[in-house]
């Protein structure tokens, strides 16, 4: 923080009678935010994905079954989310973490010895949803968002990219513990894993908001601070917010039935977690780019690239033929996945002000939520059809560059280009 040198200070002595309280540093707060969006694994689209077909064998369903239940566990689970950034901007961050954490914890595990009984199935998958993918969420983004301020999508970059190697590990560890014991292993050892990161959370999160606030007002403009009523009345809420939902659609249609797409091309059940993998680290490569790029460019272009770059892909996926296309598929996938996740974050302080932010960013991730909900029982439907998921994937893929274009001519508050 720049030291005050103007001549209101009276006596030599005045600054160090009163000194300003230095605002700790906000990278202790990314790192352990990147932990906690790890901690939603259980209750996103990718993390159910490594343990679908066992699911579907075990409580004796099909792909449309545990769509639906997909779907409706998503879609009620999103109401979590307006609460939950509520309370955080009226609680405080540690507690309401920490109080998201464990109740998780107890639901991997309990599905970990869960058998046959489809309705309970549907109340942990729920109760996953709403703990994981929507509060949990909201809890990890306002944690980075708040500590470190306005307009660094450096550390965002560093964020998103600090994930995605946490993830990349994830899926290559359950997925090992999965073939070598047993998806109920694996996700005992997920519940295990909950428990520490609420101890972790307990030891070293710090209430960032104050401190992000003096950082902000002693080496920035004010920031315009609206409330989540005035955010929505914005043509910029709906355009990212609707960008971010429709890219959620997507890649929880495609994460949940990876197996069955790639399936259809003759690629064996094993290549789900090689693929995940794969795509998570060039996920990073975009993570660390955008975080860059979106110091120097207006995020509206670089929401077009992204979008555009998936859509082509989405065009791609059902002509792949070998591996090698596979990964070219994974790396461009990758890379849009880590320019959306950045924008994601970065986009809702730089244009809204941090004063309600948790509220704001809840009610984006709702919106995302929902979309996710949507997808798998999309991508279902038009398999169950058609008997192949390749319509969904062109029909999205023309969708997904509409909205480009319109991101492309869309502007941030204060952009003049």
């Amino acid at each position: 923080m720049p030291v005050d040198s103007s001549p209101a200070v009276s006596s030599p002595h005045a600054a160090s009678e009163h000194p300003t309280p230095a605002a700790p540093s906000p990278w202790g707060n990314v790192v352990l935010a990147a932990i906690l969006m790890l901690a939603t694994l259980p209750g996103r689209t990718q993390g159910l994905g490594l343990i679908t077909e066992y699911l579907v064998r075990d409580f004796h369903l099909d792909h449309v079954g545990i769509a639906d239940i997909s779907l409706w566990a998503t879609l009620i689970g999103s109401a979590f989310c307006l609460p939950a950034g509520w309370i955080i901007d009226r609680c405080g961050l540690r507690a309401t973490t920490i109080s998201i954490l464990l109740p998780l914890a107890a639901v991997a595990f309990v599905l970990s010895i869960s058998f046959n009984s489809v309705a309970l199935l549907f109340v942990l998958v729920l109760l996953s949803r709403g703990l994981g993918q929507s509060a949990l969420s909201v809890a990890s983004i306002t944690a980075v968002g708040k500590s470190v301020g306005r307009g660094e999508g450096w550390a965002m970059g560093v964020y998103s990219a600090l994930f995605s190697i946490l993830y990349a590990l994830a899926f290559v560890a359950i997925g090992w513990a999965t073939d070598t014991h047993s998806w109920r292993f694996a996700w005992c050892g997920v519940a295990i894993g909950l428990v520490i990161v609420a101890v972790l959370t307990a030891c070293f999160l710090r209430e960032p908001a104050r401190a992000a606030e003096r950082a902000n007002s002693a080496t920035a403009p004010a920031a315009p601070s609206l409330t989540l009523g005035e955010a929505l009345r914005t043509r910029v809420f709906w355009v990212f917010g609707g960008a971010t939902a429709l890219f959620a659609l997507v890649y929880a249609g495609i994460g949940l039935f990876n197996q069955a797409i790639f399936a259809e091309h003759g690629f064996d059940a094993t290549t789900y977690h090689h693929f995940a993998a794969v795509s998570a680290l060039w996920a990073l490569t975009g993570q660390m780019l955008c975080g860059w790029l979106s110091l120097h460019k207006p995020m509206p272009r670089l929401l077009a690239g992204a979008l555009l770059l998936l859509g082509l892909g989405l065009v791609a996926l059902p002509q792949l033929q070998n591996r090698t296309e596979l990964w070219i598929f994974a790396g461009a996938f990758g890379l849009a996945v880590g320019f959306v996740t950045v924008i994601f974050f970065a986009v809702w302080g730089r244009a809204f002000g941090q004063a309600h932010l948790g509220r704001i960013q809840g009610a984006a991730q709702m919106v995302t939520v929902f979309a996710s909900a949507v997808g798998p029982l999309l991508f279902a439907e038009v398999q169950k059809s058609t008997g192949s998921f390749s319509p969904a994937l062109y029909t999205l893929s023309v969708i997904v560059c509409l909205t480009a274009l319109t991101a492309w001519c869309t502007r941030l508050p204060g952009q003049n280009i």
